[in-house]
């Protein structure tokens, strides 16, 4: 049992540059190359950069025109969800020989939980280990990880060595490693709450401990004692490998507004995609589609339709966000952010051709 004795034991482990890394592996000219999944010369968005761009400051989300102009070189990919999926259903198959407590995040990351552990191990730095190992002889890919005693930490953790890293935070190491941490790289706080926070004087996780959790809560409401706990080192959400989602989203800001349809569609695209290869590895369906929108002045607005069955595929998806788009053009004010949610989530019971369905990782 889990108790101030015996601190849980989760690792985060977080594939490298996932789909350029795939890229790369099966196509050897590749291999050294910056590359950039998804979108194109003109258009579209970045879903993917290997290291090599990166190095460039091309990025996911970055619209394909800014990316091209950071690195002339960049060379643009078809995205391959059928084969991210199989690879991510490969690499969830190491972890299950450990742990029965897996919580995936996405095709490409998830939390264990290895307390208690079907190999009996006591140390999950070796667990870690093994697993990183594993993935590599197995996928021929690499994955960093981050070991810690909650999954606040073993987060934070796993993106301070990439790649193909292994980063510890103990008990012992906990709090004061939240202290130093700047708030704008705490897991969570996005840019907004980045903002508002240092408009409060609170820029480092020790600024934020030394507010009092009605302060918190004044100025953040219902997640203000998750902000207080966190400041201590304290995250006690449990790896749910049977959680329930509420909602299916992914959403991208643009590192230029865009003022037209033609543009929108082609930002969405990648949106769409990430969003329906959850859908479709995972047997989960939803009713409600719904498009997130942010103006430039941060003016902020939602769309929704409901239909009567569940979206059976891509194509509807697509239709239903594509027809929540239309309403928005012509516009004067350029948009930073859209995003695109499914909701009235229920599983797909219906069979697949007899093929192994696969599980995000």
């Amino acid at each position: 049992m889990v108790g101030p004795d015996q601190p849980r034991k989760v690792i985060h482990v977080d594939m490298d540059a996932f789909y350029a890394s795939v890229e790369q592996r099966d196509h050897p000219e590749l291999r050294g190359q910056p590359i950039a999944v998804g979108g194109s010369r003109e258009r579209g968005v970045v879903a993917a950069a290997s290291y090599e761009a990166r190095r460039f400051g091309v990025r996911s989300a970055m619209p394909s025109v800014t990316a091209r102009r950071k690195c002339p070189g960049l060379i643009f990919v078809k995205p391959r969800f059928d084969v991210y999926r199989s690879v991510s259903h490969q690499i969830r198959s190491i972890f299950a020989e450990y742990t029965p407590l897996i919580e995936p995040l996405s095709l490409d990351e998830a939390y264990l939980d290895v307390t208690e552990n079907l190999k009996s191990m006591a140390s999950a730095t070796e667990i870690a280990e093994k697993i990183r190992a594993r993935i590599r002889v197995e996928t021929g890919l690499t994955a960093s990880a981050g070991v810690s005693y909650n999954k606040f930490l073993a987060k934070m953790a796993s993106d301070e060595d990439k790649p193909d890293g292994l980063f510890v935070i103990t008990p012992g190491m906990g709090p004061a490693y939240v202290e130093a941490l700047p708030v704008g790289k705490f897991h969570g706080i996005g840019p907004a709450t980045q903002s508002k926070m240092e408009g409060l004087g609170i820029y480092t996780g020790s600024d934020l401990k030394a507010r009092s959790l009605s302060y918190l809560q004044e100025h953040f409401g219902k997640v203000g004692p998750y902000y207080y706990w966190l400041a201590r080192g304290i995250d006690e959400r449990p790896v749910s490998a049977d959680r329930v989602r509420k909602s299916i989203g992914a959403e991208a800001t643009f590192g230029a507004d865009i003022f037209t349809p033609e543009e929108a569609r082609a930002v969405l695209e990648p949106l769409i995609n990430k969003v329906w290869s959850y859908c479709e590895s995972s047997t989960i369906r939803g009713r409600t589609a719904t498009l997130k929108v942010k103006f430039s002045d941060f003016r902020q607005i939602t769309r929704s339709r409901t239909i009567d069955d569940p979206v059976a595929s891509r194509a509807i998806l697509e239709g239903l966000v594509f027809a929540l788009t239309e309403p928005l053009f012509p516009t004067s004010q350029g948009i930073r952010l859209l995003g695109v949610t499914v909701s009235s989530l229920e599983f797909d019971s219906a069979p697949r051709s007899g093929r192994q369905l696969l599980l995000p990782f």
